[in-house]
């Protein structure tokens, strides 16, 4: 498990070295008309579905509800917490389609990612081999797409969902899920325990 963890940080660094560009990011993402994803799983089954959501991404489309593509992704691939083969091929599609528009994009775009990572650590599953690459340049990308949100305006929830994000990137999995819970209503009954300590 360390040797693959290890694998992951080298990944993470090369992902973001100097001279890495975005294109070549996209270049090595599992491609949408890919027999492939018939092979990966997910909650339900095989992801053969997933690629058909996945486009439905170019256009931005928000996270309202049970509104499609988003219900679908969310309950296939990160279903009550757990994750999937599908998911960590899913991660870079999303990350592209974020890159398109981060300010305009909804929190999901930036939440799913980091939630998919979290659930990764938590869980302590390896990404498969061929799916590791594209993964943990997404993540490496994050980082740098939220401080281009930051040129829009940010609610608490936005906030919280953007240090979020920061934090997985970064390897902090444990922070970055109690990030998600912070609100100024949260964030005072925090301060007020650290106070006490």
């Amino acid at each position: 498990m360390r040797r693959n963890l290890q694998r992951d940080v080298e990944s993470r660094r090369f992902a973001s070295s100097p001279g890495r560009s975005a294109v070549t990011t996209e270049s090595v993402l599992l491609d949408l008309e890919s027999p492939r994803w018939v092979e990966l799983d997910h909650a339900y089954g095989s992801a053969a579905n997933v690629p058909k959501l996945l486009a439905a991404l170019a256009y931005l489309p928000d996270a309202v509800g049970q509104a499609e593509p988003w219900y679908s992704l969310w309950s296939s691939l990160a279903h009550q917490g757990d994750v999937y083969p599908a998911s960590f091929a899913a991660v870079p599609h999303v990350v592209k389609a974020l890159a398109s528009d981060p300010v305009r994009a909804g929190n999901t775009y930036f939440h799913f990612p980091a939630w998919v990572e979290i659930c990764r650590v938590r869980k302590a599953l390896t990404v498969p081999e061929d799916l590791r690459e594209p993964y943990v340049a997404a993540l490496a990308r994050l980082p740098g797409l939220a401080a281009v949100a930051a040129e829009a305006p940010w609610d608490d929830e936005r906030l919280a969902c953007m240090l979020s994000t920061i934090a997985a990137a970064k390897g902090h999995c444990a922070i970055a899920e109690a990030a998600l819970e912070l609100s100024d209503t949260s964030a005072d009954g925090i301060l007020d325990w650290v106070r006490e300590q």
